[in-house]
């Protein structure tokens, strides 16, 4: 259960509610200095990228692929709200462009199976940027790739036209027009504003999508509802089993890149980490991820015979989401209070404990441990303070009655959305539980369907507190704009102050690295003020693997190329 920010933030990990073990409230459990020199040795140490690399040629022909994802979607657009899970991501990645691609280091470059090259421009006093597409890239369809399916794109994200759902319109925002070049297979892309990511927004969030997918809010909603009906990359789609949730790719005779080495890959989807472990013990999978919270899983993949655990460090971070527009969170000192009455270092402990990962509290809503630009921005806020959030709960009128508050009679009562499939979810909301219920705070854990926790609960804003985690790009700025932001689709808890939106306008306006980095930790500082999101740490990329599967695993800030995955024996 992935959702993915976007642009120049990335996918987000919709979801994966990680568990916290073991019980405890409040007690303080500041991690001690030599745990923290510890925990910046194991980041040091972790890689950037661990896929096991094999060159093209060494790499067996033939075979197939199976893995897995944690939860089956019906949109497949991953322009649409919808579509931006990770796991969606994950499978489109096999079938669907990614015109420009990061590697190890984040550097971006164009892909020559989609681009033959891109240029940007300030000369005019605009920046403009021209996309000249391989002339061999078409659709599944036959139609020829071209400036049209970006203007499509641009249309559907730029927010001018509210009856389109965009997950994000970081970036497309910024653009005055979309117009052809010196031919179909030219896109020059003129902005009103200037926007230093602009590499992140033919990528992989979302990936290029055929102007029919995008033409129309209609076409965004339902031409890719439950179906993939055109793709171009070096698989094409066998089969999409709704009954079982599976999605099968096939090798694609007509791919004009780089042949793919496997004939088949198949995405299996279950639900929970544990059966998705237990399945790739039994030989079912290829590849699992072994999330945060699962050190039994860990311990299980590691005694599999031939496996490879490979593990980096990715933009990817676990937080708790607080509804600001929640009937007992609209008052921000409530929020605060909420804020000090969580230990963060306790929920960071208890999930990485035992999974071979730095344990370090993330102080940062934009930028990871590991990034250069990465500033403790968390403060007071940041800190552990039971009296401080029963002062400012006093201070707001909620009254100790009993065992909780209330005020004009009501009870202070908030609700922990978890996905009733992933029971280290249902862990870590006891945790949180047990933390809130010493500042006087009744918290409920409230189970919901897995299928639906993104759509129904977290897009819909029908929560209090929930845990999921956002799985980034190379290019944070990106995450700004989209979680933050007032008025965007991906600004699930609805928070909103005007001195924010001024910076992070700011921020990935500026053109100058150093100073966005800057500006971008100055919005930082707002949004811990503001309590929008509570985060928890850098997430773990841990994937377990078969030794012989070569070119896949824990990819970190690298994009995939699925025409060399394959087995080395």
């Amino acid at each position: 259960m992935k959702v993915g920010y976007r642009a120049a933030a990335g996918i987000a990990l919709l979801a994966m509610a990680v568990a916290a073990c073991g019980g405890g409230g409040g007690e303080a459990k500041k991690p001690s200095a030599e745990q923290s020199q510890q925990a910046q040795k194991q980041m040091s140490e972790t890689p950037a990228i661990s896929i096991n690399p094999v060159p093209y040629e060494q790499v067996k022909d033939g075979g197939t692929l199976t893995l897995t994802v944690g939860q089956w979607p019906t949109q497949w657009n991953g322009n649409h709200v919808d579509g931006n899970q990770a796991d969606t991501a994950d499978m489109l990645d096999t079938i669907m462009p990614q015109p420009m691609v990061s590697d190890a280091e984040a550097n971006f470059k164009p892909n020559p199976d989609y681009l033959s090259d891109v240029k940007m421009d300030t000369s005019s006093g605009k920046q403009v940027v021209t996309w000249t597409f391989n002339e061999k890239a078409t659709w599944s369809d036959g139609t020829p790739m071209g400036w049209k399916d970006v203007e499509a794109m641009w249309k559907a994200n730029n927010g001018k036209n509210k009856k389109y759902k965009p997950a994000s319109t970081d970036g497309w925002d910024r653009i005055e027009s979309v117009t052809k070049g010196s031919s179909d297979k030219v896109a020059v892309m003129t902005f009103s504003k200037p926007y230093p990511e602009w590499v992140g927004l033919l990528s992989r969030s979302p990936h290029l999508y055929p102007a029919s997918a995008n033409e129309t809010p209609e076409a965004e909603e339902k031409n890719y509802l439950q179906k993939i009906p055109v793709t171009a990359g070096p698989f094409k789609v066998e089969k999409i089993d709704e009954a079982t949730k599976t999605l099968t790719v096939v090798r694609d005779d007509k791919w004009w890149g780089k042949k793919a080495k496997l004939d088949k890959i198949i995405f299996r989807t279950i639900e929970t980490p544990a059966a998705q472990v237990n399945a790739f013990a039994n030989g079912e999978l290829d590849g699992v991820e072994i999330p945060p919270g699962s050190p039994a899983d860990l311990k299980r993949a590691k005694e599999v015979p031939n496996v490879d655990i490979r593990k980096a460090l990715s933009p990817n971070w676990r937080h708790i989401t607080v509804n600001n527009q929640s009937a007992f969170l609209k008052d921000k000192s409530v929020r605060q209070a909420v804020e000090y009455a969580i230990n963060r270092d306790v929920i960071t402990q208890s999930d990485l404990k035992d999974m071979d990962w730095p344990l370090q509290t993330l102080g940062n809503h934009v930028f990871m441990n590991n990034h250069k630009g990465y500033v403790d921005n968390s403060g007071d806020l940041g800190k552990y303070n039971l009296d401080k959030a029963k002062q400012l709960l006093d201070a707001a009128g909620w009254k100790q009655e009993g065992e909780y508050r209330k005020k004009d009679g009501k009870e202070f009562a908030l609700s922990f959305t978890v996905p009733a499939g992933l029971p280290y979810a249902k862990t870590e909301g006891e945790l949180t539980q047990a933390m809130l219920k010493e500042a006087g705070i009744k918290l409920t854990i409230r189970p919901v369907p897995d299928d639906k926790f993104f759509t129904d609960y977290i897009i819909k804003g029908d929560f209090d507190l929930v845990p999921f985690s956002w799985i980034g790009t190379p290019l944070p700025m990106g995450g700004l704009p989209q979680i933050y932001k007032t008025g965007s689709e991906s600004n699930f808890p609805k928070g909103s102050d005007p001195a924010l939106d001024a910076a992070i306008d700011a921020a990935v306006s500026e053109m100058d690295p150093a100073k966005a980095i800057e500006k971008a930790n100055a919005a930082d500082k707002l949004i811990w003020d503001m309590v929008h999101t509570i985060p928890l740490y850098q997430r773990p990329d841990i994937q377990a693997t078969k030794k012989t599967l070569a070119n896949w695993g824990a990819k970190g800030y690298q994009s995939l190329d699925y025409s060399i995955v394959g087995f080395t024996g």
